[in-house]
């Protein structure tokens, strides 16, 4: 006897899946044409999940079905698969996190990365559960900045869908494209593969339960940020710029991203980041190399909060580089000003949350 696919496909034809209340046929179980090797037979059936009650009893019956209308001799092996729950639609994206800030820039250089990754640190240290998402899809640093470069990502099954698990350190539960592509090679990507790529790692991901989840968004205005305004309803956002007038120009672009009519996200406030500088040596002595109190003046200006004015001191370049943000340190000088600007950024969006009605998720038509 010579055995051909669709003597296996009409006889699965005959068993009914209880599930569906159709035959495996039309339940479209079957996942790809049977495999055949002289009398044998090997078919994989696709059941919605592991605990499928219908699974034993259906396999059998499959067996039981081929044998009987195509031949008692048919060595018959059937191997399952399971669907993936589907990814939940915009809206409903991460029902556990109560508070999303967009930390952003208008220009680069202003040490935006550096304020994510040092905000999300000081809020940990304060007790809070925080999440860190890098969208920078073609300049991301934060594996470098939590000494995790090495680190790769794995998938966990959480309510029948594999899920990204967050690298965790620190106390942030933090993830990066920089996890899944190499660190020497530039990410020669269009815009619609780098946004698939941030909608998988905020949908896909286990973020599970956060109080404060932050987004350290790439420089000026862009696909990204759409992207992620179309995605995520965002609590608020905080500016970061230097005291420069060319950062603060710029500044003011990004605070006109979040705040026109038709995104209305918040402003929580500005962070002033290289504010001065203070030598090692000479901790009392403040030097104004980039102007003085301009994202202050700034913030006066467009009736927001200064959340934090940073200084420069040497060692936050050097932490950031080994691996050891300053907010892991609560006792130095930037530690204990990243300690202050946490402890802004939960007074504002508190204040936020209380005063206002939650943020809508943008619906902009392409043109």
């Amino acid at each position: 006897m010579t055995l051909y696919p669709k003597l296996i496909t009409d006889a699965l034809a005959t068993v009914v899946y209880a599930g569906t209340k159709k035959n495996l046929i039309e339940s479209e179980m079957l996942a790809d044409q049977p495999q055949i090797d002289g009398m044998k037979v090997k078919i994989v059936l696709i059941f919605p999940r592991e605990t499928d009650p219908f699974l034993k009893s259906t396999v059998k019956a499959a067996e039981a079905a081929i044998h009987y209308h195509v031949s008692k001799d048919v060595e018959v092996t059937i191997e399952t698969e399971f669907k993936s729950a589907p990814r939940p639609e915009v809206g409903k994206l991460l029902p556990d996190v109560k508070n999303i800030i967009a930390v952003s820039s208008g220009k680069g250089g202003v040490g935006k990365s550096t304020v994510s990754a040092n905000l999300a640190i000081a809020l940990a240290k304060l007790g809070y559960k925080v999440g860190l998402l890098d969208t920078d899809i073609f300049g991301s640093s934060m594996p470098k900045m939590f000494g995790v470069e090495d680190a790769r990502p794995y998938a966990v099954k959480v309510d029948d869908r594999q899920l990204i698990e967050p690298v965790e350190k620190y106390g942030v539960k933090m993830l990066s494209i920089g996890f899944f592509v190499s660190p020497d090679t530039a990410t020669l990507w269009r815009g619609a593969m780098a946004t698939s790529a941030l909608k998988q790692l905020i949908a896909d991901a286990n973020w599970g339960e956060l109080d404060y989840f932050i987004l350290d968004t790439p420089p000026g205005t862009s696909d990204i940020h759409l992207t992620l305004l179309q995605t995520l309803s965002i609590t608020g956002a905080v500016i970061v710029s230097t005291p420069q007038k060319v950062a603060l120009a710029d500044a003011r672009k990004g605070i006109d991203m979040y705040s026109n009519d038709k995104v209305n996200v918040p402003i929580l406030g500005l962070v002033e980041n290289m504010a001065w500088f203070t030598p090692a040596e000479l901790p009392e002595n403040k030097y104004y190399i980039f102007g003085k109190d301009g994202c202050k003046d700034l913030a006066k200006e467009m009736g927001v909060p200064l959340l934090a004015q940073i200084p420069i001191v040497q060692s936050i370049c050097e932490n950031g580089d080994a691996g050891t943000p300053a907010a892991t340190n609560v006792d130095s000088i930037t530690g204990q000003s990243f300690i202050n600007l946490a402890q802004a950024v939960v007074t504002v969006t508190n204040l936020r949350n209380k005063e206002k009605p939650k943020t809508k998720i943008v619906e902009i038509e392409n043109s």
